[in-house]
């Protein structure tokens, strides 16, 4: 009765609010019939119990609900025994509010565009081999030259970029660094070997020199303007952690960003159409010219 007073609610929402908070918040809440009233027990195994915040930030939200699809979306294997606790405290969290997570996730929405498809068991076994710091031979597709190639890697990390898993790994066969997407991977095979160790700085090194997915030792600077209206959303965007932006009296916007292949590149380039100008270097303003003019026979 105290406790319906002081929260001023019915009988039946106390109780409601009781077995929220054991169940969803893992709060240790006991009935004493002693006592006739409820304490805090012992904590018992598994999640601890702390009280929800007002809401979640737009980057927490999104945070937890690509987390959440992520883990729904993985490939069965070296992981599955990891996956589904994690989606039961993510579903746990995300209900910690107000609202289920049933709600939350119904009333949110997370669009994930392009993935590719992956072959079943590729994932698992690349992660598998990435973890346990072992070689792979796997034969890979090389969709710009419609080509397979056999290679021996020592995979470093996995990457997932724009919704698709790439490894990043020491190619035997190139004798350099270099990522591999895992849906273009046709057969993969575990190696006894050991894999070779490739310090983090120089792997960090080599693969945030270059723009998106595309990493090299020869970094091109590419400087471009674009419109007033572009600049609008552009200004606001980080296309390379390394870039340099300036505003131009016009409302302009100059971007200059380092590359070391261009074909990511070229494809974020020309989805700005007429908005966009490439300045420097004169090469990759060819390349745009090039395709450009290519697109325009089409029409």
């Amino acid at each position: 009765m105290k406790l319906q007073e002081a929260l001023g609610v019915s009988r039946a929402q106390l109780k409601r609010d009781l077995a929220y908070m054991r169940e969803r918040l893992y709060a240790p809440i006991e009935y004493d019939r002693d006592a006739n009233g409820y304490r805090f027990g012992k904590p018992a195994a598994g999640p601890r119990y702390a009280l929800p915040g007002l809401w979640f930030s737009a980057a927490e939200i999104h945070a937890l609900l690509t987390m959440q699809q992520l883990l729904e979306n993985l490939q069965p294997g070296l992981l599955t025994p990891h996956v589904k606790p994690l989606l039961a405290r993510f579903n746990a969290i995300l209900g910690s509010g107000d609202h289920s997570h049933e709600e939350v996730a119904r009333r949110v929405r997370v669009l994930h565009l392009a993935a590719r498809e992956l072959k079943e068991g590729n994932f698992a076994v690349a992660a598998q081999a990435t973890l346990k710091r072992r070689r792979l031979k796997l034969r890979h597709y090389n969709r710009m030259e419609d080509r397979e190639t056999e290679r021996v890697i020592s995979p470093q990390r996995l990457v997932h970029y724009r919704d698709n898993w790439y490894v990043d790994a020491w190619c035997h066969l190139r004798e350099d660094l270099r990522s591999f997407a895992v849906d273009a991977i046709r057969s993969i095979e575990l190696q006894v070997e050991r894999a070779r160790e490739v310090p983090k700085a120089e792997l960090d090194e080599y693969l945030k020199s270059g723009y998106g997915i595309f990493a090299g030792k020869r970094v091109t600077w590419a400087k471009l303007r674009f419109s007033p209206l572009a600049a609008r959303w552009v200004a606001a965007q980080t296309w390379h952690s390394r870039q340099k932006g300036t505003v131009q009296p016009d409302g302009a916007y100059l971007l200059e960003i380092p590359y070391a292949d261009d074909r990511e590149l070229l494809m974020d380039i020309l989805k700005y159409g007429p908005d966009v100008e490439v300045l420097e270097p004169a090469a990759l303003r060819r390349r745009v010219a090039e395709q450009l003019g290519a697109a325009l026979k089409q029409y």
